[in-house]
């Protein structure tokens, strides 16, 4: 159809995953199209659904309420129909919207999968002494050993008794909330590198940074300019530290 290419394929380690790409634009015109491709995957007794949605750069009302008229009753059957890639430009609509309340949204297909092999009972953890979760393509596991406790040595007296050492001075933590907005997304980062951009997001609008309401456009900018738009430079940037 004009305006818009879906094209299906199954997924998950069950292959009982419907995953739809979706390129193009979904509005009045368009939206029906994704309807029908969604009812008849429906039909099949399919409730396991994720749309892609990379190649996105345009959802009307009309096509935001496609997926929301149908989530009640895929929950109804036990599964869930999940957005994965959205655009930044179509996310802050998404969000604006509040339909983020309602849908589940993700930064990548693999992790989208993930959830629904988790949710049926599959182990899809690769290492138990995974620290962070590695979202890279292609990118290594990485476990995190914690650094050695450098405890102060041992002071007794002529007699063998311990003496108590003066407490060592400590530099009074700075409040995060306090903290310029770059200082923020590198506190986050080496808190986490493995976070998504929606998670670091997400992460700035809680109490520990103040409450900061950023879009994830400005969020994307910054890490930009700081060279840490992607997650291979915020894996280096945290362990450089």
């Amino acid at each position: 159809m004009e305006g818009i290419q879906i094209s299906l394929s199954k997924v998950g380690a069950r292959r009982d995953v419907a995953l739809f790409r979706v390129k193009g634009y979904l509005d009045t015109q368009t939206c029906a199209e994704m309807l029908r491709q969604m009812t008849a995957v429906l039909k099949q007794n399919i409730f396991h659904i994720i749309v892609d949605m990379g190649q996105v750069n345009y959802v009307s009302s009309a096509g935001w309420g496609v997926f929301v008229g149908e989530i009640k009753g895929i929950r109804e059957n036990g599964g869930d129909l999940k957005l994965v890639q959205m655009m930044p430009e179509v996310y802050d609509v998404f969000e604006m919207l509040e339909f983020h309340r309602i849908l589940e949204c993700y930064d990548s297909i693999e992790e989208a999968i993930d959830d629904f092999d988790l949710s049926i009972g599959l182990d899809v953890t690769k290492s138990v002494m995974q620290a962070f979760p590695a979202q890279m393509n292609g990118a290594p596991e990485v476990a995190v050993t914690p650094p050695p406790v450098n405890r102060p040595p041992v002071i007794r007296d002529g007699d063998g008794a311990r003496v108590k050492s003066r407490p060592a001075f400590t530099k009074p933590r700075i409040k995060e909330q306090s903290l310029p907005f770059t200082e923020k997304l590198k506190a986050i980062i080496i808190g986490n590198p493995a976070l998504s951009i929606w998670k670091i997001r997400q992460e700035l609008n809680t109490e520990r940074f103040g409450f900061t309401k950023v879009s994830v456009w400005k969020v994307y900018q910054t890490l930009r300019t700081l060279n840490l738009a992607t997650q291979e430079q915020r894996y280096r940037f945290y362990r450089s530290r």
